[in-house]
């Protein structure tokens, strides 16, 4: 019964809004509704327009589809796992194979239709992907001066990983980044570039010296620190993946039936802007320990 009620009020506001709309229109052209206030009283028109539309479109989603009420927010810290022709997988690698399968495609298809041909001027999409590599390039440099064109690959390549895993969570998939196994595999790999581009600078016995420098008693605690390094780096990146993903769910369940478009605005900030900026938060720490293994 409150669901038709707040309907029939939701078309009468529209209703409202429409007729003082169509009144200030009036008054604009007679002259009557200039300046500041009739353009504040314009908007506030449209402002009930909108609101009128967005309860009459959740009282018809909960009319129409009846939409069951949760009862709390279930949440696992690890994530589910599901039968795969006889074995067990995480949803993690499942993700992680369909964001690998996405990069891969999408690398295909512009290969074969966009650029099919390199130009030595280049244009167009070639102009864009040049101007994407090339600003990772002299970030890598600036941060990691002298480590090579390969490291500037790798960072490109869990750049692109990294945003592609946060992309699946528009569908509502568990995107990889928010489990600590795959946050940990990433630092782990960060962990061993710091000691092969140390030991490929200095040697292994000039790495094992920058750790006990200045004094040979604090060796012990520098090995320590840099075991820390990979822990602290995939506990933060989960944490705050995971701490996104568990803000959207229980913005869901406070909204209920009403959750028509507000997630979707939230949705930009958590599956676009935030994982650009924690993606770049973990570059530039990789880049950052790597510069301080080979100085």
């Amino acid at each position: 019964m409150l669901n038709w009620i707040l309907l029939g009020l939701s078309v009468l506001l529209i209703a409202a809004g429409l007729l003082w709309r169509r009144s200030l229109l009036l008054k604009l052209r007679s002259g009557e509704a200039q300046g500041k206030k009739g353009k504040r009283t314009r908007l506030f028109s449209v402002m009930v327009i909108v609101v009128g539309i967005y309860v009459l479109l959740t009282r018809l989603i909960s009319i129409i589809f009846s939409p069951e009420e949760s009862h709390g927010l279930e949440f696992s810290l690890w994530p589910k796992r599901i039968d795969v022709l006889g074995f067990s997988l995480s949803i993690t690698i499942i993700c992680t194979w369909l964001a690998i399968a996405v990069l891969v495609i999408a690398a295909i298809i512009i290969r074969l239709t966009v650029v099919r041909r390199f130009e030595d001027v280049p244009k167009g999409a070639q102009n864009v992907m040049e101007f994407i590599v090339e600003g990772v390039r002299k970030y890598t440099d600036s941060q990691a001066h002298g480590t090579g064109e390969f490291l500037c690959s790798y960072i490109l390549s869990i750049a692109a990983l990294m945003l592609a895993s946060a992309f699946l969570e528009l569908f509502r998939l568990r995107p990889p980044t928010a489990d600590i196994t795959m946050t940990f595999a990433l630092a782990l790999m960060t962990f061993i570039l710091i000691n092969v581009y140390g030991v490929k600078k200095k040697g292994t016995r000039g790495r094992l010296k920058s750790l006990a420098s200045p004094t040979p008693v604090v060796f012990i605690f520098r090995v320590i620190s840099e075991i820390a390094i990979p822990v602290s780096m995939a506990c933060r990146l989960f944490g705050n993946m995971l701490g996104g993903m568990i803000v959207i769910d229980m913005l869901y369940l406070a909204l209920g039936s009403n959750a028509v478009g507000i997630p979707s605005v939230f949705g930009l900030y958590f599956n676009i802007f935030h994982p650009l900026m924690q993606t770049f938060i973990f570059i530039t720490l990789t880049l950052t320990f790597i510069n301080e293994a080979i100085e």
